[in-house]
């Protein structure tokens, strides 16, 4: 599939697709507190959707690596938990660190968007965990500029895992967005700086750096979806979605 470079005006209307994400999300880190279910802040995105007339990308995602269709609209990673968390029956404990994934069409236009937070008491090492991960999607957003390449985003996100003390995962990354969820080019969480495809104006990507804060390698859980730390150390993700311009790049889900 070609990659498409938006219109100033597709931008445009791409943004309520975005805010809504953010407004989620949002609603998501605020609810989330000892002893709430994770079935019920699916809940509460579902009764969000609904009331915004959007559509989900993820109750009827079913992907080759998946056992799918996932069936809940919103991914929830508990602690070793790391990517595509399938929402359950468990009531949220002091300490959990918890990553929410959510990604919606709003009028034909998808954006996805990731954050990571702790519910209750805190430890050092979680937030520390959590912040290496938005510095390093900071970073990338910084260099998402017009002549820089995929490499130098990956590249950037590499190096803030490696300064913070962490290992990179490759096997999933970040990747265009637009009428659909996932598309090219992928963005992986680490590279080299100079390579891979050249970033242009009105290209919009997701860029997604997570990482375990023991391991560089993953296990899939029976549910056929829920992606763990193979050590089962503790994990975290963020995400936005942005657009390249000729100037600063649009972070579409900013919060």
């Amino acid at each position: 599939m070609p990659i498409e470079l938006l219109s100033p005006a597709q931008l445009t209307e791409m943004r309520p697709a975005g805010a809504f994400v953010a407004q989620v999300l949002t609603a998501l880190a605020e609810v989330a507190a000892v002893g709430v279910d994770l079935l019920d802040l699916d809940a509460l995105a579902h009764d969000m959707i609904r009331e915004r007339g959007a559509t989900s990308c993820y109750i009827d995602y079913a992907p080759s690596f998946g056992r799918g269709p996932f069936g809940k609209v919103l991914c929830t990673s508990v602690n070793d938990a790391v990517l595509h968390g399938l929402p359950h029956t468990y009531k949220l404990r002091d300490g959990d660190l918890v990553s929410f994934d959510f990604a919606v069409s709003v009028d034909g236009w998808v954006c996805d968007s990731a954050l990571s937070v702790v519910v209750g008491t805190p430890r050092d090492e979680d937030l520390k965990l959590i912040e290496a991960t938005e510095v390093a999607l900071a970073r990338a957003i910084e260099v998402a500029r017009p002549g820089k390449k995929v490499g130098d985003l990956s590249a950037a996100i590499g190096a803030t895992a490696r300064e913070y003390g962490y290992g990179v995962n490759t096997q999933f990354g970040g990747h265009g967005v637009g009428r659909t969820m996932h598309g090219d080019p992928h963005i992986s969480n680490d590279g080299r700086a100079g390579r891979g495809f050249a970033l242009r104006p009105g290209l919009v990507i997701a860029i997604e750096p997570w990482l375990m804060a023991g391991t560089d390698q993953i296990v899939m859980d029976p549910d056929g979806w829920t992606i763990r730390s193979a050590d089962g150390s503790r994990t975290a993700h963020s995400e936005h979605t942005i657009a390249i311009t000729d100037g600063d790049p649009i972070v579409m889900t900013a919060r």
